[in-house]
């Protein structure tokens, strides 16, 4: 049984999540095994499962841990003073870059889209999902100063989103299809960030 105590529990917890991010970084959602998770923590698998019960519970503790990551910096990110088109940059190399050190989410999105998006949806809520209000402003004061073409808000940050994440979410498939290993991928990958930003500049700038 755990200890009583108010700190062992924490670490334990953290102790399962860090090896349970790590797991599923490698092996993805559906690949993963709990004693898999246990064995990398270095603990038994009747002590995993009395903190979290299922595979589903734990990846779900790890899943709204970086929901609300992406979350908190995106918002920071688009909310900031900083100029309109400095900020798309910036936003591209922080959101494919975090996208990249937890490649599992992106599968699993689409999984569960399919499968249970009412979680999905309550699993958004609670790390603290909304919109940015500041950079859908920034976009109309934009239009309405002539710098940039009429556009959606709505339609550019959704753009933005799906544009970055299927390149992450399709690994498998592009190395398959290009015939490419791991370091020529993520060439591609880095290269992207800068140059999805360049592209989306480039089709709203006057």
């Amino acid at each position: 049984m755990p200890s009583s105590s108010k700190q062992e529990p924490l670490v334990t917890q953290e102790l399962i999540i860090n090896a349970a991010r790590y797991v599923f970084i490698r092996k993805g959602y559906s690949g993963a095994r709990m004693q898999e998770i246990a064995d990398e923590a270095g603990i038994n698998k009747a002590l995993l499962f009395y903190y979290f019960r299922s595979k589903e519970n734990l990846f779900h503790a790890i899943f709204i841990g970086v929901l609300e990551q992406i979350q908190k910096e995106i918002i920071s990110i688009l909310n900031s003073e900083m100029d309109l088109f400095d900020k798309l940059r910036f936003f591209f190399n922080f959101y494919i870059g975090i996208l990249q050190k937890n490649s599992f989410v992106p599968a699993f999105l689409i999984h569960e889209v399919n499968q249970n998006a009412q979680i999905l949806v309550d699993d958004f809520k609670k790390a603290g999902f909304t919109m940015p209000v500041h950079f859908i402003k920034q976009i109309n004061r934009g239009v309405k100063q002539g710098r940039i073409k009429a556009v959606d808000p709505v339609q550019l940050l959704l753009n933005m989103l799906s544009l970055a994440i299927y390149p992450i979410m399709a690994e498998p498939l592009i190395k398959g299809v290009l015939n490419i290993d791991d370091d020529s991928y993520n060439e591609i990958i880095e290269k992207r960030k800068t140059e999805l930003a360049d592209w989306v500049i480039d089709s709203i700038k006057k």
